[in-house]
């Protein structure tokens, strides 16, 4: 705000208190000067469309001139307001500021999805704005002003890609979601880093929880329709017919493993009074310097627990293959894929937002919110979008082990 505007809004603010005005209400300050913004500027559109300004001369024979004004009610930021809109006597006008049969204007909408995007259901976002704006809006209306996300949506779905990623990391959150009735369905998040280091949500889709290699197959097809030629190193959960699809799509990429995920599972057969124990040694197994030294640790790990907890064990030993990869990796690499917490730090986020619903009424609805929340890239938080920490020393390290396929499309 400059000193102006500072001074404007202190003799305003000083004006009314003089005589006696609320700054807010239905006869506050607020609300009479929108309906001056808005009166002024619909004047002005119309002297554009006439030629002339209000009471010139130059009007006069012109073919076309004001005919008085017509009375609307629109909803703004600071409530209902009433306004004079000018008409012409050809019936020509056509404002742009408030436009015909509208009722709202652009910020009251912009509210209403912000609220969306924060988890208020749609009843939650009725009583919020009758609570602040002292106006009676319907859920249809709350509705329809969402619905254009759904566009929006669509778009970003379908947006071009780029045609190499450094990292690809696919995990997943669960959501209550009506379909006939209210079952827990999982929503698959694709993150992506892309050979600049810049870290982007590649898509999102909703699943069954029984997803296999067909399933997979499609949705991996769709990123590579959109653009993805290679993948350097995929990173994604255990889940039944993910690594065999990657390897069908990007035939050379490096599947590896979420360690966090490994280490949760493989708690599963164990009794809890061990699990801080077990943690602790498996972390010297992915700390390790090496593969070698991983397996050395490994079979270490394996005589103390095996016949234990011989399912344990197998969780590890049918997974070393892709569990492996990143320790041939310096530091700068491991720390970037060894895990989806990338992901997490986003699903922490959809959990915040979603924590108010019971359940979504369908997937478009359940979509909708998450968008809303990639969308919202506020810079105090930890976004899965941005530029990746360190990333020159990253990419030059990943140079070294997949040569031409970064060189060639830096």
């Amino acid at each position: 705000m400059t000193d102006t505007d500072r001074d404007l809004a202190e003799q305003l603010v000083t004006r009314a208190r003089s005589e006696g005005l609320n700054l807010v209400g239905e006869n506050g300050l607020l609300k009479g000067l929108v309906k001056l913004v808005l009166e002024g500027a619909l004047e002005a559109e119309m002297s554009d469309h006439l030629g002339y300004e209000k009471g010139d001369t130059a009007g006069a024979g012109s073919g076309n001139s004001r005919n008085g004004t017509s009375r609307k009610r629109v909803l703004t930021d600071v409530g209902p307001v009433e306004i004079d809109v000018p008409r012409d006597r050809a019936g020509t006008f056509t404002p742009q500021v408030v436009p015909k049969h509208a009722r709202r204007v652009e910020g009251f909408d912009e509210a209403i999805v912000s609220l969306y995007a924060k988890g208020l259901t749609t009843g939650e976002i009725q009583a919020h704005l009758a609570e602040i704006y002292d106006v009676d809006v319907s859920r249809d209306l709350i509705s329809r002003a969402t619905d254009k996300i759904t566009e929006e949506l669509e778009a970003w779905r379908q947006r071009p890609l780029d045609r190499v990623y450094a990292v690809v990391m696919i995990d997943a959150i669960v959501l209550k979601i009506r379909d006939g009735a209210v079952a827990n369905r999982p929503v698959y998040i694709a993150v992506g880093i892309n050979l600049d280091g810049e870290r982007d949500v590649l898509g999102m889709w909703v699943g069954t929880g029984g997803e296999g290699a067909k399933q997979w197959m499609a949705w991996l097809a769709e990123l590579k329709n959109r653009g993805i030629e290679d993948v350097l190193i995929a990173c994604c959960d255990g889940l039944k017919g993910l690594p065999d699809s990657i390897a069908n799509i990007w035939p050379l990429a490096d599947v590896q493993l979420c360690v966090v995920h490994m280490v949760r599972n493989s708690l599963k057969y164990a009794s809890t009074k061990h699990w801080s124990q077990i943690a602790k040694e498996l972390r010297q197994v992915y700390t390790a310097a090496s593969p070698d030294a991983a397996e050395q640790r490994f079979a270490e790990f394996e005589e103390i627990w095996g016949a234990r907890y011989p399912a344990l064990i197998g969780v590890w030993r049918r997974s070393w293959e892709h569990f492996v990869m990143f320790l041939r990796f310096p530091p700068e690499i491991r720390k970037i894929v060894y895990t989806t917490n990338m992901i997490e730090s986003l699903n922490s986020r959809f959990r915040q937002a979603t924590r108010r619903r019971g359940h979504f009424p369908n997937e478009e609805a359940a979509l909708k919110v998450l968008y809303l929340v990639i969308r919202d890239r506020q810079p105090n938080r930890r976004n899965p979008t941005g530029r990746t920490y360190n990333w020159k020393e990253a990419i030059n390290t990943l140079a070294g082990f997949y040569g031409d396929r970064v060189i060639d499309n830096q």
